[in-house]
């Protein structure tokens, strides 16, 4: 395993475990895999030397928090634990009171890193940041994060909370490669991580989907799996099953590799089974030639999806054969 020492986290494993799928119906596992294959995959996890877990209070409305407390039992004080608080009515007095609630259903007394889960299109973070603020000088909290903030928001969010905002969780993966052009430089200057979710895009990166075999379930509406966007990823994957070949690995796995090549990213990719978990720690032993990075970079940087509105008039124009 490979690790990022953070300022306020210490030690953060470069691929962590996502919780979404713990206790959360979409995903479709059920109260079988909360109860079993959850735990025999944290305990896996840190056995690998796992030390970042996400999750949030939305992620099963409060479910998978609980899970991965209970996975972790007495562990829980040795790693890296992350939630997010759902910024409705963000005021101070909700923030910290919803902080408490999510330390509860973890089991622990501190939450080392709290983030914000969304940006809140009505409430500034002049009027969030306070919240976090008194939970950082507290103890509560050991740093705060936020997720899916552009740029300029997360430097809003440093001023206002008047101290460095340590991460920025987003959607980041060659599919999604956004982030390389101002958060991953900004996170390298400042000594901040990128927290990377959805790193395999869904699974899209395996290689394994295409026109004639999309995904169901929640992957079905996600536009990266409509037709056209899987007609133009192909050189993409291409360029990944040619990476894989020569280094011996999958192509998911060089696409988590490709991520770990980038200063100060980390990925949390989610697993359903302890081998998928294991295939993806995998990813971290991966070494990739500076001209490897740059074939994927560019394939990444070359893909250029349609929109969710422009998927779904295609979608239309299949059904009535136009």
């Amino acid at each position: 395993m490979k690790f990022l020492n953070v300022d306020g986290l210490g030690e953060v494993s470069r691929i962590g475990l996502g919780t979404w799928q713990f206790g959360s119906r979409e995903w479709g596992y059920g109260d079988s895999y909360a109860s079993g294959a959850a735990g025999d995959i944290v305990k896996r996890a840190r056995e690998l030397g796992v030390t970042l877990f996400d999750t949030a209070e939305v992620y099963g409305l409060g479910k998978s928090e609980r899970i991965l407390g209970e996975a972790l039992g007495d562990e829980r004080a040795d790693v890296v634990l992350a939630s997010k608080v759902f910024p409705v009515a963000p005021f101070p007095a909700v923030v910290k009171q919803r902080a408490q609630a999510s330390a509860k259903r973890l089991g622990v007394d501190r939450i080392p890193l709290y983030q914000i889960h969304q940006p809140n299109p009505v409430v500034p973070d002049s009027v969030i940041m306070p919240g976090m603020r008194d939970l950082l000088d507290s103890g509560r909290i050991g740093a705060a994060g936020v997720s899916n903030y552009s740029l300029e928001r997360w430097r809003k969010a440093d001023a206002a909370l008047g101290r460095p905002v340590i991460s920025n969780q987003v959607e980041f993966s060659l599919a999604r490669p956004r982030a390389l052009d101002d958060l991953v430089p900004f996170a390298e200057q400042q000594k901040r991580i990128v927290i990377a979710y959805s790193p395999l895009a869904q699974g899209l990166l395996g290689g394994k989907y295409g026109v004639h075999n999309r995904p169901g379930g929640v992957r079905a509406a996600n536009p990266l799996f409509g037709t056209e966007n899987l007609r133009r990823i192909e050189p993409l994957l291409n360029v990944l099953r040619d990476v894989a070949t020569t280094v011996g690995a999958k192509p998911a796995q060089v696409a988590l590799a490709w991520l770990l090549t980038l200063p100060g990213v980390v990925a949390i990719p989610g697993a359903s089974s302890v081998e998928q978990l294991e295939f993806n720690v995998a990813a971290a032993d991966i070494e990739l030639t500076p001209e490897a990075q740059a074939s994927l970079t560019a394939a990444a940087r070359a893909f250029r999806p349609v929109s969710a509105v422009q998927t779904l008039v295609g979608k239309v124009r299949e059904k009535i054969g136009r």
